[in-house]
């Protein structure tokens, strides 16, 4: 289940770029529709993970958050892919 919340969180941070946000619940429902919030916790745990190997930023309150740190109420979640990188894979495949 932690594989799967990992891509899911991955995929939908990075299609919102590095200027937008996720909250864990979107992650959560993509997996299990019905069960969701039983979740809530594990995806909170996953995107910790992923924010201590540097492959998400999370936020709360507008404010990053230390992935050792301690967390209290709603997170956001946004990708540390730079849009630019992005930009400049699609004009690569466009020759």
């Amino acid at each position: 289940m932690e594989q799967r919340l990992e891509r899911v969180i991955l995929e939908l941070a990075d299609a919102r770029g590095p200027a937008k946000s996720i909250c864990p619940s979107e992650a959560a429902r993509a997996v299990d529709a019905d069960g969701w919030r039983d979740l809530m916790d594990q995806a909170r745990a996953v995107a910790r993970d992923l924010a201590v190997r540097g492959r998400v930023v999370v936020t709360s309150g507008g404010q990053e958050l230390s992935p050792a740190g301690e967390w209290r109420g709603p997170i956001r979640i946004r990708t540390t892919k730079s849009q630019t990188s992005d930009a400049s894979r699609t004009d690569a495949g466009r020759g």
